[in-house]
């Protein structure tokens, strides 16, 4: 197929438009059905969440691209009197609970807590790569083939993020670097309206002194790994720099970071990967192996070199002085315990594995 035929974009075009489109992979695909998240794990998960919106005194919990609903409803039974709200460009599940609110649009103001698991990473971002003079220029892509070519000079803008957050200058031609100026902007808006409480955003990331020199652009289909093409066959995805989303988030006014894994925040939220005790499977066996379900599924969430190793990104902001919530502060190692962050990149989606059939709407 010649050049003049193809549909070239760049990758945060072509991605927004396959992802988000009138006719997106968002809009038509169950999320469920291609990918399990730590919500689809474990009922762990969303308990950890109540346990940590109740240490922050948070009687609302916003979900950030809240897929089909399945936290809100796992909040929702276990706690009814609990102010949901979830934030989708997908039409409202059915079935949700009627106390559930669903917009797609964030509100203008929010208290409490804001929860985004695996939202910044569908955040769709331009790909650079240095040619053969070492300049940065966008990667192009064709929506129909995944085919790509390089197009123009990265802009101002983006070649300040990428000096101060994934400097290319040193590298090889073809090195490549997503630019996640478009997630550090949309997380200071989730921040700025933030009025008091405490945003978190859980995903897979990376930090400065270990961006992946290839990057780490990928499609995902039926909990498969696939080309990434951007013809609304598939979700499209890629790792998050989450240090530059974190001072993101202080500049919109956090008032407090931390930044951990996800083994060390669910472990100082109590949950608990120990199997039950073998005598526990003569004196009552269907216990038994309930408990060690629920123990595998737990520990899958902390495992190391998986669900474990995501980062949690952690900001809170305070109540004004004189405000109906006073000044209350929210203590984050209290509540996630001491920073530990993952000692390594972390891993590629591994969660996102076939679904059980019993996880597909």
């Amino acid at each position: 197929m010649g050049d003049a035929r193809r549909d070239w974009r760049t990758w945060r075009a072509a991605t927004e438009e396959a992802l988000y489109g009138a006719e997106g992979f968002f809009r038509t695909q169950a999320p469920a059905a291609h990918f399990r998240t730590s919500v689809h794990v474990s009922p762990a998960f969303a308990a950890a969440l109540l346990r940590l919106a109740r240490t922050v005194g948070a009687r609302t919990v916003v979900d950030v691209g809240a897929g089909r609903g399945e936290l809100l409803r796992a909040l929702h039974d276990l706690d009814p009197d609990l102010q949901l709200v979830g934030i989708e460009v997908a039409e409202r599940p059915a079935g949700l609970p009627a106390s559930v609110r669903w917009s797609a649009d964030l509100p203008e103001e929010l208290d409490g807590l804001l929860v985004a698991n695996e939202w910044l990473d569908d955040i769709p971002v331009d790909v650079a790569e240095l040619d053969d003079a070492r300049v940065p220029r966008l990667v192009e892509v064709d929506a129909a083939t995944g085919d790509e070519r390089l197009g123009d000079p990265v802009g101002a803008e983006d070649l300040a993020w990428l000096a101060d957050w994934w400097p290319l200058a040193d590298g090889p031609p073809g090195a490549r670097a997503e630019i996640g100026r478009p997630r550090d902007l949309a997380w200071a808006e989730v921040v700025r309206r933030l009025r008091s409480g405490l945003a978190l955003a859980v995903d897979y990331s990376h930090v400065r002194w270990r961006r992946p020199p290839a990057g780490t652009l990928r499609g995902y289909r039926a909990g498969r790994p696939v080309a990434p093409v951007p013809d609304r066959s598939c979700d499209i995805t890629a790792h998050v720099a989450v240090d530059a989303v974190a001072r993101a988030g202080e500049r919109a006014g956090a008032d407090e970071t931390l930044l951990t894994s996800q083994r060390a925040a669910l472990t100082a939220l109590g949950v608990d990967g120990a199997r039950p005790p073998l005598a526990m499977a003569g004196s009552d066996p269907v216990g038994y192996l309930r408990a060690l379900s629920r123990a595998g599924e737990a520990a899958e969430l902390v495992a190391p070199g998986g669900l474990g190793d995501f980062w949690w990104l952690a900001q809170a902001k305070f109540a004004p002085a004189g405000t109906r919530a006073g000044s209350r502060t929210v203590d984050l190692r209290q509540a996630l315990g001491e920073p530990d962050p993952p000692t390594a990149l972390s891993p590629s989606p591994s969660s996102r594995t076939p679904p059980s059939a019993s996880s597909v709407e």
